[in-house]
């Protein structure tokens, strides 16, 4: 006999992957609900932050620090720092408290992280440069061009196609990213220079994406061994950048050298660096990669909105036109992607079965 369900029923059954309706489910069910919204909340917190201790760190008028290579290159010192203390810690706590790989300086290592650390640099610091020229709340839009470059580099390197419909949602990105410079352009906030820096960021967040591919073979397909080697590679070739550009002269002049608070702040953006990667970890893990990808693209919504407010500036209907084809483009590029992903798997599981059944028929 079948048994009758409710809407309600039919809804928790669907969200939690389970037919068993039954009470002693709901406990189980509200409690990974609770966790995700927790994780999602967590991750939105610290990267909403992170961006505007950024922009203060770079580009504010009570530091007046022009090195925003030195900022960068202490949240790399940071992140080493964060790495070999929790890998020396895990040593003495016990395991099922805390887990976290042991790391250690291996020169072979660090050569074969070497090309992803030369992308690396590019990434964080071209990141940076995009946001002290263009601030928060145009950021999104100023670096939206990485989906953009993923399809580009896909076939490129990787000779794979992309679908129409995928094709059409970076299309929508492209549009809301020109509209948003004529509409930064009219209010006389455009950077060309911002723009220039956005474009490279997008360039290198993808090129990062497939050197990490290559590269977590010789880290044990560990992300924090990634993280900690290419943080050291990162922190050795920004010494020679800092002196090239001059922003050790700029250090010595700077009146705030010896301010516990400015230190304080640094080490604050050090920490919030590092811990975006470990939040982004865990809202995978808790989630999916698709969840993670939507999640992100409405954090970057709250962010504009909040900075907007802010930092009190008035918007056009346009201006707020081009934000929403930039996220909704991301929105729709996310999800036509996960779509394709469930089809091949759904493909290749249907391929493995027929196998399975026409061995067990000989």
């Amino acid at each position: 006999m079948h048994r009758t369900l409710k809407r309600s029923g039919i809804l928790r059954m669907a969200l939690s992957g389970d037919g068993d309706l039954g009470k002693g489910d709901r406990e189980p069910f509200l409690m990974k609900a609770m966790k995700i919204t927790m994780v999602v909340m967590l991750y939105w917190f610290i990267s909403i932050t992170m961006v505007f201790l950024n922009k203060y760190l770079l580009d504010s008028p009570s530091l007046r620090l022009d090195a925003p290579l030195f900022v960068t290159f202490y949240q790399c010192l940071v992140t080493v720092a964060l790495c070999k203390g929790l890998s020396l810690l895990s040593l003495v706590v016990p395991g099922d408290m805390m887990e976290f790989p042991s790391v250690r300086f291996d020169l072979k290592v660090l050569r074969s992280v070497l090309p992803l650390s030369v992308v690396f640099i590019g990434m964080i610091t071209f990141n940076n440069l995009c946001l002290k020229h263009l601030g928060v709340a145009f950021y999104t839009v100023g670096r939206c061009l990485s989906t953009v470059f993923n399809v580009l580099l896909s076939y490129v390197l990787l000779k794979q196609t992309t679908s129409l419909y995928a094709l059409l949602s970076c299309g929508v990105i492209l549009g809301g990213f020109w509209l948003g410079i004529d509409q930064e352009g009219a209010q006389g906030t455009l950077s060309w220079a911002g723009i220039a820096f956005g474009i490279l960021a997008s360039l290198c967040v993808s090129l990062n994406a497939i050197y990490t591919k290559k590269v977590l073979p010789a880290v044990d397909g560990s992300i924090w061994r990634l993280t900690f080697y290419n943080n050291v590679n990162a922190c050795i070739l920004f010494l020679p950048l800092l002196l090239i550009f001059g922003e050790l002269q700029t250090l010595s002049a700077f009146d705030k050298l010896q301010s516990l608070y400015f230190w304080g702040m640094m080490t604050v953006g050090g920490i919030f660096g590092f811990a975006i990667g470990y939040v982004t970890g865990m809202q995978i893990k808790f989630t999916s990669p698709l969840t993670h990808n939507i999640s992100g693209t409405a954090k970057a919504c709250a962010q504009t909105v909040i900075a907007v407010f802010y930092y009190q500036q008035a918007k056009s209907f346009l201006w707020w036109t081009s934000n929403a084809m930039v996220l909704g483009g991301s929105f729709c590029y996310t999800w036509v992607k996960g779509l394709e992903m469930k089809k091949t798997q759904d493909q290749n599981e249907q391929t493995n079965s027929n196998e399975e059944k026409s061995s067990a028929g000989v």
